[in-house]
């Protein structure tokens, strides 16, 4: 219909499902910080161990353009 591979779509699906389920738990990262009353260095912690690992999905995108252009 639409002329669009099943590839394609899994490329979209994985980067706009992921993105999103990644904005959704830096959410609940936040709220947990915010109910905790962490402070800004209890902040960091909180991010810093509960969020980094979504750091390699990013920065395996920013790889993947960069050896593309």
């Amino acid at each position: 219909m639409w002329q669009i591979t099943e590839e394609q779509f899994a490329g979209f699906g994985l980067t706009i499902g992921v993105t999103a389920f990644m904005l959704y738990m830096l959410f609940i990262v936040l709220q947990l910080a915010w109910e905790s009353k962490a402070g800004k260095f209890g902040t960091f912690v909180i991010f810093l161990g509960l969020a980094f690992g979504m750091l390699g999905f990013v920065a395996k995108g920013i790889i993947q353009w960069w050896l593309d252009t």
